[in-house]
């Protein structure tokens, strides 16, 4: 594997954030969960749903803490995490691993206690990776939501996907 493919290779690839098993990840020592909003969670600009809302309560009840790490700018991020009840780090600079370190020293946990989900390689799962923390790639939910920017980004992620895929 090639030192570019280690640092864009997600540590899990799965579906969907609603698939994952937390009580796993939990029994191993994971205590913070952080996480993108933008068709991880929820189509890019879409509310917290229902949906979105039990499966963070859920994780609250297990035990876990939470921490949003987007690029997006605050008004977004703030709505959706408001409805959640959840910090944030907005305008994160991803794939810089500051975020992800920021939210670890402020959640007080470690590298190891920690879990990322994003639908992104470039930005979400290689921040993940330079920050050192377990980095899970979900399917994004809704690729007509993305604005240019993101659809160029994805068009570059598909040899990239296919690997990860076989």
């Amino acid at each position: 594997m090639s030192a570019l493919f280690r640092k864009l290779h997600p540590t899990v690839n799965v579906g969907s954030i609603f698939t994952y098993d937390f009580a796993a990840a939990y029994a191993a020592g994971k205590r913070l969960v952080l996480f993108d909003i933008d068709n991880t969670f929820v189509p890019h600009g879409a509310p917290a749903d229902d949906k979105t809302k039990e499966l963070i309560a859920r994780l609250k009840e297990m035990g876990f803490s939470l921490y949003a790490i987007s690029n997006n700018k605050s008004p977004r991020v703030r709505k959706f995490c408001d409805a959640v009840d959840v910090p944030f780090i907005c305008k994160a600079g991803k794939p810089s691993g500051k975020g992800y370190r920021e939210a670890m020293q402020r959640a007080g946990a470690a590298p190891a206690e920690t879990i990322f989900f994003g639908d992104q390689i470039f930005t979400d799962i290689w921040g993940a990776n330079r920050a050192g923390i377990e980095s899970i790639l979900v399917r994004p939910i809704d690729l007509s939501t993305d604005e240019i920017q993101i659809r160029i980004k994805r068009l570059l992620e598909k040899p990239f996907r296919k690997a990860i895929r076989r």
